[in-house]
């Protein structure tokens, strides 16, 4: 007797349609938030520091992010000249342009607007519109001030770097977890950022850590 096949290629097609679809959602999400982080920007609205204190780290990029929109703005203007005598092709080149420089100056106000938060109970770690994870106080372990320039990636290990670099080492007492890019859920147990006022966030961080444990009971003297 004949042993059935199952075709698979109907499951297959209806997951890579799926995929797709989250890929394209999270997609515009995020070119809408770097939309809003501009408004913001204009405005002078920071997101979400509510109560707490907030901690900016994007002067540690403001000078590459110049470098990256200038480029932008000579590589348009450049190929406006190039492609003159084609229409078509100007007007393509030109809305791809257009839109690049939109997300580099998008990624720089979303920086500047989604700055670091501290409050009483959690420590908000961000960059960008991509990353946002919340620590709350009683699980950090250490903090300390570390400079670093490379950053490879392990398991249980999150780099935050600006400019290529990060001033703050965050050790967990137990993980944590937040949402990747494409909306996949990580735990992580060690994280390493920057802030431009490193030194005061670690004074506070620390302060806070103190306050929650608090120092031993001294052991009664024996009657």
């Amino acid at each position: 007797m004949p042993i059935p096949v199952r075709n698979t290629a109907p499951t297959a097609r209806r997951t890579t349609l799926r995929t797709a679809r989250r890929t394209a959602h999270v997609l515009v999400r995020h070119e809408l938030l770097l939309v809003a982080s501009l408004l913001r920007w204009i405005a002078r609205r920071p997101h979400g520091t509510g109560e707490g204190r907030a901690y900016g780290y994007a002067s540690g990029q403001g000078a590459m992010m110049f470098g990256f929109g200038l480029v932008c703005v000579v590589e348009t203007v450049t190929m406006s000249v190039l492609l003159r005598d084609f229409p078509t092709a100007h007007g393509i080149v030109l809305i791809l342009d257009l839109y690049t420089i939109l997300v580099v100056v998008g990624l720089h106000a979303a920086s500047v607007t989604r700055p670091h938060v501290l409050t009483g109970t959690t420590l908000r770690l961000r960059r960008f519109a991509t990353v946002d994870l919340r620590v709350p106080v009683t699980a950090v372990a250490s903090v300390r001030r570390e400079l670093r320039t490379t950053h490879e990636k392990r398991e249980c290990e999150l780099n935050l770097e600006v400019g290529a670099q990060t001033t703050i080492t965050l050790e967990l007492a137990e993980p944590v977890e937040y949402s990747t890019f494409l909306g996949r859920r990580r735990a992580v147990r060690l994280v390493r950022f920057h802030a431009d006022e490193a030194d005061q966030l670690i004074r506070t961080v620390r302060e806070f850590t103190r306050e929650r444990t608090g120092p031993s009971p001294l052991p009664a003297r024996p009657g």
